[in-house]
C-alpha cells in the first residue's frame, strides 16, 4: 500500500532511518540487552540487585546529565559506569567491567543480516537517487552487510541531537550541497522520523508496518506499509 497525503515534490536524496525500517531490530535488542545483563549478573553483587536496579541507574544518569539523551552510546556506557561504582567497585574495576559489559552489548547490537530482496531494494533505488542514512541508534554499520549501501551516513551523538531535532537533517543538506526539500526520509517513527523531517523542512514517508503507539499528530507525506514501495518513486 502506497498513500500520498500530499504531492512529492522531485527530490535527489533518500535518507533512510536504519532500526526497524529497513531490518527488525527487536530481536536483535533483546539479545543484545541479553548479552550485556548475562555479563553483569556473573559480577559479585550485581545480579542480587534485581532487574529494576539497571533502568534506576539508567534514570539517574539522565537526571545528572540530560544531554545523554541525545547519545545512547554515552548513556549505556555512563549508566555501565554509574551502576558499577554504586556497588563499590574500584575504579579499575569499574573501568574494565564497564568497557567487557558494553563489549558484549556491542557485539550482539551488530550481529545483523539485512534481507537479500532489501539489499536488492537499496541497489536499485542507488542507481537513482543518492542515499543516506540518519539514525538515532547506536548500530556499528560497518559490522554488517549494509556497510557500503549509503553515500552517507550520520548518527545522534556522534553527529548531532537525536532526531526529531533539526541537526541531523541539516548535516545532511549541507554535506550534500542540497536543500533540505531535496531529502525524501523514510522512517518507521512518527514521533522520530516523519516530525523531524516534516518539522526541518525534508519530505517524509512513513513506514507504517508496526501496531506502535505515537504522540505526533502530524501526517508523513506518504505512508507505505511495506519498503519495497518505494520503488514506486523510480521513473523509468
Amino acid at each position: 500500500m502506497i498513500r500520498f497525503n500530499r504531492a512529492i515534490r522531485p527530490f535527489s536524496v533518500m535518507s533512510f532511518d536504519l532500526d526497524d525500517t529497513l531490518y527488525n531490530n527487536h530481536p536483535i535488542i533483546k539479545a543484545a540487552v541479553s548479552a550485556q545483563q548475562n555479563y553483569l549478573n556473573a559480577l559479585p553483587r550485581y545480579q542480587e540487585q534485581g532487574p529494576q536496579y539497571w533502568q534506576q541507574c539508567r534514570q539517574l544518569a539522565a537526571l545528572q546529565q540530560p544531554e545523554l539523551k541525545d547519545n545512547v552510546t554515552q548513556w549505556r556506557k555512563h549508566t555501565l559506569r554509574l551502576a558499577l561504582s554504586k556497588l563499590g567497585f574500584t575504579e579499575q574495576e569499574v573501568a574494565l567491567h564497564a568497557s567487557n559489559a558494553y563489549n558484549a552489548f556491542a557485539d550482539a547490537r551488530s550481529n545483523i543480516v539485512v534481507s537479500d530482496d532489501v539489499l536488492a531494494l537499496l541497489d536499485n533505488l542507488a542507481q537513482h537517487f543518492t542515499l543516506i542514512a540518519i539514525t538515532n541508534g547506536n548500530v556499528e554499520i560497518e559490522r554488517f552487510n549494509l556497510h557500503n549501501k549509503f553515500e552517507l551516513v550520520l548518527q545522534a551523538g556522534m553527529h548531532g541531537k537525536a532526531k526529531p531535532h533539526s541537526t541531523l537533517f541539516d548535516k545532511a543538506a549541507a554535506h550534500l550541497k542540497v536543500t533540505k526539500s531535496d531529502i525524501l526520509h523514510i522512517g518507521d517513527s512518527l514521533d522520530t522520523d516523519v516530525q523531524g523531517a516534516n518539522n526541518t523542512g525534508c519530505q517524509s514517508v512513513w513506514l507504517n508496518d508496526q501496531s506502535a503507539k505515537y504522540n505526533y499528530k502530524g501526517l508523513a507525506d506518504v505512508e507505505i506499509t511495506n519498503i519495497h514501495a518505494l520503488t514506486h518513486f523510480i521513473r523509468s
